[in-house]
């Protein structure tokens, strides 16, 4: 796993102790999990200069109450086998970075040593310009299953802010699209009041895409644990349908 920045004793402790508890995963000779996922879900949340470190620690604080909420457990546990998951972090098209690698969640015990893991990661985003193309396409090239007869892939981004470097999103959605994989976006509300327009017409792609939004920070944990349902049912409300994409 990608860790390139330095940690202090007492974080690389806790990191590297949260890290084993995901040791029941099997890993093939590419370091990538071995299962039978109904869902390969990449969680790629923004850690650009627009994201202050309160910001930041918000966003993994979030992801790991909505690993532990009962309403998610269940449904990742209706799931036939499952999901795999990964959470990343990115910000310009030469940072992004690996935080937590492929991990089977098929149980409550397994989604709480994925909330583990992100308790225990350092809150240091990476800073830089918000490449959300390239961060695209680098999610992208993290999935294990290629092709139709798989698990359903699905990227997640997260942002507070717009694509100002890099590959545009439109064209990296449309190498990503061809490829089978279903783009979504959660918009944090917080700097850019039309963001949700923004993903829905250049971001998001595939089957059942959709926005979600996070009105203010405040409401981000409630939007975040939402999208995690909708996502991994395929059952979100009809109103949600005017942000999608074919």
């Amino acid at each position: 796993m990608d860790v390139p920045y330095g940690m202090d004793s007492r974080i690389g402790r806790s990191f590297i102790a949260a890290i084993l508890a995901l040791a029941a995963l099997t890993w093939a000779g590419d370091g990538r999990a071995q299962g039978s996922a109904a869902l390969e879900l990449v969680l790629a949340i923004d850690a650009s200069t627009s994201v202050d470190g309160d910001l930041f620690d918000f966003q993994l604080r979030g992801h790991a109450a909505a690993f532990r909420d009962t309403k998610l457990v269940e449904a990742i546990s209706g799931q036939s086998g499952g999901i795999a998951v990964t959470l990343v972090q990115w910000s310009d098209p030469s940072a992004f970075r690996v935080l937590i690698p492929w991990t089977e969640v098929a149980d409550p015990a397994g989604a709480a040593r994925f909330a583990a893991a992100i308790d225990a990661l350092p809150r240091r985003p990476l800073r830089g310009s918000t490449g959300i193309g390239a961060a695209m396409l680098n999610a992208a090239g993290l999935f294990r299953s290629a092709g139709e007869g798989g698990p359903r892939r699905v990227i997640d981004i997260v942002s507070n802010g717009y694509n100002n470097i890099g590959i545009t999103p439109d064209a990296a959605r449309e190498r990503i699209l061809a490829q089978g994989i279903t783009v979504n976006g959660l918009v944090i509300l917080d700097e850019v009041p039309w963001l949700a327009d923004y993903f829905a017409a250049h971001v998001i792609g595939g089957p059942s895409a959709f926005v979600a939004v996070a009105d203010r920070v405040e409401s981000f944990g409630r939007a975040l644990l939402d999208k995690l349902i909708w996502e991994i049912t395929e059952n979100r409300p009809a109103a949600m349908q005017t942000a999608e994409r074919p």
